[in-house]
């Protein structure tokens, strides 16, 4: 489907600048469109906050209805600016016009595509809407179905590479690549589940994190359910990334399969300013459980935490995680609107007692040490 409708708009786009437009006029739009992308991209979540504050019932929708509005709204502008700083036609010649309008018609169709199918990745659609890119069950973070030439990833990789270091808070530079790693996976992943399921937002703050101690490397003597040792991949280490559950969250939060659960990674080196650059998003691969022994899930998976076993404020799990080897986890992910710095990797003396999650929340003093015993 996505690739029908992105035709559909390309052809539309290539026939009224071929029969109406000219090509100095075609190369003004996909200019004010790329430009309207990039204020899309960056500006759709604040707006998405604000509309949300006001109209709670349309939190869902909020999202894709701030991006395309953004988007159309900012190329109109543009584009009224545009026609009124030239009004008189310019005819660079038979040919040129001829070829030149329908090879802008084709890219402008292309942005127009890659920007209505990023919105409609962000609403709250079954997953097959606007396209599969993964499958419902065990889906594969790796191996991501595509539309035909990608127009959502080339919009989305565009703006990626253009905000490097340029989201500046408080001093800091962060950047679209890094807050929003593997953004259309981050998308279409949060919504594999229905929202009855596994709501794909919270309507309040839903992780706490240690700043301190909530990332470690995984002991070797872990072992999973069967009591096999975790396989060894390469270029990769496995670590475990402590993240607390709100009980006041638990709404929206209670229910949440692991593709809604994402752990920032950025290349390492870069502590000094982890939140510029390029990251890349991880998955987990299940959680600690009884025992302290690891259990493997699919991403597809449902986590169930009910206020029965949240006997404090948060519900801590430990995570484990995948980690590529040249980089260092920097944040972690939760649905749609939940991002929170972790720890640096702590080792030694410094690494907590593992917490089993499964069942009822344990007690303190049935918490099950690093090694394993209880």
């Amino acid at each position: 489907m996505a690739s029908l409708v992105m035709l559909a708009i390309i052809i539309g786009a290539a026939a009224a600048l071929y029969l109406k437009g000219t090509l100095v006029q075609g190369l003004t739009l996909v200019f004010n469109a790329l430009l309207a992308s990039f204020i899309a991209f960056a500006f759709f979540e604040t707006l998405a906050t604000l509309l949300t504050k006001y109209a709670a019932g349309m939190a869902a929708w909020a999202q894709m209805i701030c991006f395309l509005l953004l988007f159309v709204l900012v190329l109109a502008v543009l584009q009224t600016i545009a026609m009124q700083l030239s009004k008189e036609k310019i005819d660079l010649g038979l040919w040129p016009e001829r070829v030149g309008r329908i090879i802008c018609g084709i890219i402008l169709g292309y942005v127009i595509t890659g920007n209505l199918l990023v919105a409609l990745g962000a609403a709250p659609l079954p997953n097959s809407y606007p396209y599969a890119r993964f499958a419902e069950r065990n889906p594969d973070p790796a191996k991501p179905n595509k539309p035909a030439f990608s127009p959502d990833g080339f919009v989305t990789s565009l703006f990626g590479s253009v905000s490097k270091g340029s989201f500046a808070s408080l001093g800091e530079a962060k950047s679209f690549a890094v807050l929003h790693a593997d953004y259309l996976d981050q998308l279409h992943l949060n919504r594999l589940k229905d929202a009855q399921s596994a709501p794909p937002m919270t309507s309040t703050p839903a992780l706490t994190v240690s700043a301190k101690t909530s990332v470690w490397e995984a002991p070797t003597e872990l072992r999973d359910t069967d009591g096999q040792s975790l396989p060894a991949r390469g270029g990769e280490n496995l670590m475990i990334v402590r993240v607390g559950i709100k009980k006041s969250a638990l709404k929206d939060a209670g229910k949440f399969t692991l593709s809604q659960l994402r752990l920032v990674c950025v290349p390492k080196g870069s502590s000094d300013n982890p939140l510029a650059g390029q990251g890349k998003a991880v998955y987990p691969i299940g959680y600690i459980g009884a025992g302290g022994k690891l259990e493997r899930k699919s991403l597809d998976n449902v986590i169930s935490i009910k206020a029965s076993d949240v006997p404090e404020k948060t519900r801590n799990i430990d995570f484990a995680f995948y980690v590529p080897n040249q980089m260092v986890p920097a944040l972690i992910g939760f649905k749609k609107n939940n991002l929170e710095k972790v720890s640096k990797i702590v080792s030694g003396e410094d690494i907590p007692q593992s917490v089993p999650f499964g069942g009822s929340a344990p007690s303190q003093e049935n918490r099950v040490e690093r090694d394993g015993s209880s």
